[in-house]
């Protein structure tokens, strides 16, 4: 059970707070690439409570500013994007992608004070199929390296999801195990082609549900925390989960695509009650289904939100729960994954929880989040911000979804798979 001031401390946001300035120290989604197409209108953006405008220039080029012009404050996401930056309507101040005031066109000589002016900007870099930001102080790190944001198109998916709640809830649902039995469970046998298992002869939608009280452990890592989920099962054999918490806001697991590749969540606070969640699903092998890709986007909207959701209570179907899924929410977990984390609260209460064994990884992933907030506070730089290209590199961020016999030493398993990883880089 946390304290009020606990709770506060890893759910307040804004700038000032002291996880605000925490997670302003690593870069951040601030939109898909898809949104801002060549040529796109401006898009008006908020992030962790910061009233934004997201352009490209005409050398495509993504910027980020301060919303509000510094001339007298108005709108720029109705801007005109020409010459080089983007234009305010009122008056015609032109800005770069770096917050340079480029023309006062108004004024003699096109402003001969223009260049003291420095807009709000903050720096933007694209990869993965989605726009990142560093709105930070200082110099901005390098973008962690991860294999899945170098991947081509036809080998990940990814997308966004509005959430009316904190942040840190969402991703506490990531990297809880046991809710894999429950909440996601599915009462007939599925038979898909992606089974998510590799060695396993059958979906791990059915393998969850047949031990629904696995042997968990944790381990700290250099960017996070190492989650082991171990579901003893019948013939000798045991289904390995590997997953992980990594700082600040995203976690990793084997997803639908476990066995040759994972999925990723990363949930971005647009302010203290409301996030997007970035989900990335990547094949490290054979290029993603069709059939899965329909599945995913099926579940949203144009405008990223979900079909199923509170104002039509998920669309439960009672009936189905007798026979078809757990929830009666459907087959899509995005929508049981929102339901579960909403429904806490726009911000869940934690002094009134009671937590128990299998929620070791959640434990964890709080105090580390707690450790890097107060390194911040005492000027050290927190863990997982990275400076040296020669640590920008993860062979042990090894995602594990796999069957093994159940007498092996699941840590020595992994240690394993991960020497293997090391000797590839």
């Amino acid at each position: 059970m946390m304290t009020n001031e606990e709770n506060e401390l890893l759910t307040r946001t804004g700038q000032g707070t002291p996880c605000g300035e925490l997670l302003r120290r690593y870069w951040q989604p601030v939109a898909l690439s898809a949104e801002l197409p060549a040529e796109a209108a401006p898009l008006s953006i908020k992030i962790l409570g910061e009233d934004l405008v997201l352009f490209r220039d005409d050398k495509g080029r993504p910027g980020l500013l301060g919303i509000h012009c510094s001339h007298r404050g108005t709108n720029l996401s109705y801007g005109r994007v020409e010459d080089g930056g983007l234009r305010c309507l009122y008056h015609g101040w032109l800005y770069n992608i770096e917050g340079r005031c480029l023309q006062q066109p108004g004024e003699p000589g096109g402003g001969e004070h223009r260049d003291a002016i420095r807009h709000l900007a903050y720096p933007c870099k694209e990869a993965g199929g989605v726009i990142f930001t560093y709105i930070g102080p200082d110099e901005p790190p390098l973008l962690p390296n991860y294999e899945f944001l170098k991947a081509s198109p036809d080998h990940l998916y990814v997308a966004k999801i509005f959430h009316e709640c904190s942040y840190l809830q969402a991703n506490e649902g990531n990297i809880d195990p046991i809710h894999l039995s429950f909440l996601h469970r599915f009462l007939e046998n599925r038979q898909e082609q992606y089974r998510g298992v590799r060695g396993a002869e059958e979906s791990h939608y059915n393998l969850v549900a047949r031990n629904i009280a696995p042997v968990l452990d944790v381990e700290l890592t250099d960017f996070g925390v190492r989650i082991y989920t171990v579901r003893k099962l019948e013939a000798e054999k045991a289904y390995l989960r590997v997953s992980y918490f990594i700082l600040p806001n995203l976690s990793a697991f084997p997803g639908q695509t476990g066995g040759e590749g994972y999925s990723v969540n990363w949930h971005v606070p647009i302010d203290d009650t409301h996030h997007w969640k970035y989900t990335f699903v990547y094949s490290s092998g054979g290029p993603l289904q069709e059939k899965l890709l329909n599945r995913e986007r099926s579940e949203l909207t144009f405008d990223y939100r979900l079909v199923r959701n509170e104002a039509n209570h998920y669309m439960q179907d009672r009936e189905s729960m007798k026979t078809k899924t757990f929830t009666g929410m459907g087959f899509g977990f995005q929508a049981h994954d929102a339901f579960a984390t909403t429904s806490q609260g726009a911000i869940q209460d934690r002094t009134e929880e009671h937590l128990v064994s299998s929620d070791k990884a959640i434990i964890a992933a709080r105090k580390l989040l707690e450790k890097a907030i107060r390194d911040v506070q005492e000027g050290r730089e927190p863990p997982h911000v990275i400076r040296e290209p020669s640590q920008n590199r993860f062979p042990h961020f090894l995602v594990i979804s796999d069957m093994i016999p159940d007498t092996s030493n699941w840590k020595a398993y992994t240690q394993r798979l991960e020497a293997e990883a090391r000797a590839k880089f």
